[in-house]
């Protein structure tokens, strides 16, 4: 196969016309092209005035590829197109009696899980919430009815925190193996729709996801795994620092000296258990904030210009960052195009928020975390669990400032700029359910976050248009865009350092942060335990 890159083309070009760019750009006749395959398209906006096309990365098939590459060996955009297919690193023995546990069924356990299956290794997987359909139903109660149930809600169930998000599906992570196709492939192969495989910023949205991740649920017990709902682990099992099994809420032991940790950011308890046990645990810097909402047809008009509202563009998106003066980052996180703000928090009597799309992005709003990074030595210092507790006392605080029935504290960008409580809703009606309250956010996070964010909001309007409207909405408060802590393992087998068998993974443990490098990072840990099950019974 060949590899073209930087195929471009018009924004409404036919479908005949990428054949027809793909042999005259190879220099061959239309019978010497045998087929073709889009692994990528994309397309620059920056200049948003001016004609958008379509860049599209391509593998081709051709009758004499020798000949073709000889042709063009000194054109750096006629490659080799490079094997992104998966192959398994190990198959289980047939006399195989032990089952490796997954504890936690968000992406990355997820995938571990699948990837064990396919190997034959037939693992357990246990998850403290319900499955999809059921976590579904308690997710929108307390949305609508302000009932939260504290093991099935946005952080906890089949699909982890992922499940009710934009259903991103792209990262920044390095990927020479190509995991991440493999990721994309199977979300596929379950139900998600084909185009993700190529375009630049693929999204399922959560109504979509929720059938995928049940079909995937469903491959995994076929090929002799097994899923457990409503399951918590209480407690690990360690003998000579080599885990042995786990403990179960209900008093049931499960043994296994291979576990994998594919907890989600939000399981205090297990952190709290962990630290208990002597595994080790460092605290990690993280990010906290707002979300703020705009109009999507703003964003469109300020991002994509005359082409706002094109069909194939879609909704459109941002990126920002500032670097304040009191030496803080400031920047957007976890961008929704024509989504929601979500109730995101999984413990009575606090306040999370979140953001969250579905497939079609039409709904009226855009939003986004506007977030500072912080870090421990210099925020919150203390034990590893100090961002822990940094962040529980700030959900607590919101849940006091909404009004304390699980309301979001509010304020309108305009007043929150010029430090003045806010009375009424501008033309911008905020999507957050239960509701929001209108008032000061000021008293929200630490003055250090607010002092940032007042300064970023006129410098991202200078970017983005209208960023800093008066009736933009900032709603309270953003805490856990990622894991507060990190489960420490080794980088040569992916175990715990100091309690072997145990295999911290995902965004939980401090390793990815986001659907596709939850996964990615989920095949890794499976691969890695694989192995080492075989070398042990070898």
């Amino acid at each position: 196969m060949i590899r073209i890159n930087e195929l471009s083309l018009p924004l409404d070009h036919p479908p005949e016309a990428l054949p027809a760019a793909i042999i005259q750009r190879l220099g061959i006749s239309a019978k010497a092209l045998i087929n073709f395959t889009v692994f990528k398209r994309s397309y620059d906006a920056r200049k948003k005035n001016t004609e958008i096309t379509f860049v599209y990365i391509v593998d081709v098939e051709v009758a004499d590829i020798a000949a073709v590459m000889a042709a063009h060996e000194k054109d750096r955009h006629i490659v080799p197109a490079p094997d992104t297919a998966y192959y398994p690193v190990a198959q289980a023995p047939s006399d195989l009696t032990e089952r490796p546990i997954v504890i936690g069924f968000g992406p990355c356990g997820l995938f571990t899980a699948l990837t064990l299956a396919q190997m034959g290794f037939k693992p357990i997987v246990l998850e403290r919430g319900p499955e999809v359909r059921q976590r579904t139903k308690d997710t929108w109660n307390l949305w609508r009815n302000k009932k939260l149930s504290p093991e099935s809600n946005v952080q906890f169930g089949e699909g982890g925190a992922g499940l009710f998000s934009d259903g991103k599906l792209y990262s920044q992570i390095k990927d020479p193996k190509f995991y991440g196709r493999k990721v994309m492939h199977e979300f596929v192969k379950a139900g998600a729709p084909e185009e993700i495989l190529f375009v630049s910023k693929p999204h399922i949205g959560t109504f979509r996801l929720t059938g995928v991740v049940a079909s995937m649920r469903e491959e995994i017990k076929k090929l002799g795994g097994e899923v457990r709902f409503d399951t918590r682990v209480s407690d690990l099992l360690i003998d000579n620092n080599r885990v042995s099994g786990v403990e179960l809420e209900s008093g049931e032991k499960i043994n296994s000296r291979y576990v994998v940790l594919a907890l989600g950011h939000s399981s205090r308890d297990s952190f709290r258990m962990l630290q208990q046990r002597g595994v080790y645990v460092e605290a990690k810097p993280f990010a906290i904030g707002f979300r703020v909402e705009h109009p999507q047809s703003l964003i469109d008009k300020a991002r994509l210009g005359k082409y706002a509202g094109h069909p194939e563009l879609g909704a459109a998106d941002y990126k920002l960052v500032h670097h304040a003066k009191n030496g803080r980052a400031v920047y957007s996180f976890c961008m929704c195009p024509g989504g929601t703000v979500v109730a995101a928090t999984s413990e009575p009597e606090r306040v999370v928020t979140n953001g969250m799309s579905q497939y079609s992005r039409n709904e009226r709003n855009a939003n986004a975390g506007i977030v500072v990074g912080i870090n421990p030595e210099q925020d919150f210092p203390g034990g590893p669990l100090a961002g822990v507790e940094f962040q529980e006392r700030l959900e607590s605080r919101a849940f006091e400032l909404g009004g304390k029935d699980y309301c979001a504290p509010g304020q309108l960008v305009g007043d929150f700029i010029r430090q003045q409580p806010s009375q009424t809703w501008g033309e911008v009606v905020p999507s957050y359910k239960p509701g929001v309250k209108l008032g000061d956010l000021s008293q929200a996070l630490p003055d250090y976050v607010i002092e940032a964010i007042r300064e970023a909001l006129p410098a991202f309007g200078k970017k983005i248009r209208g960023f800093d409207r008066d009736d933009a909405i900032l709603t309270g408060i953003e805490t856990r865009t990622s894991s507060p802590v990190r489960i420490k393992r080794d980088p040569a087998n992916l175990q715990s350092i100091n309690t072997q068998g145990l295999y911290p993974a995902g965004e939980g443990a401090g390793y990815a942060g986001g659907i596709l490098s939850a996964g990615v990072d989920g095949i890794k840990v499976a691969e890695a335990l694989a192995l080492a099950m075989v070398a042990d019974k070898l």
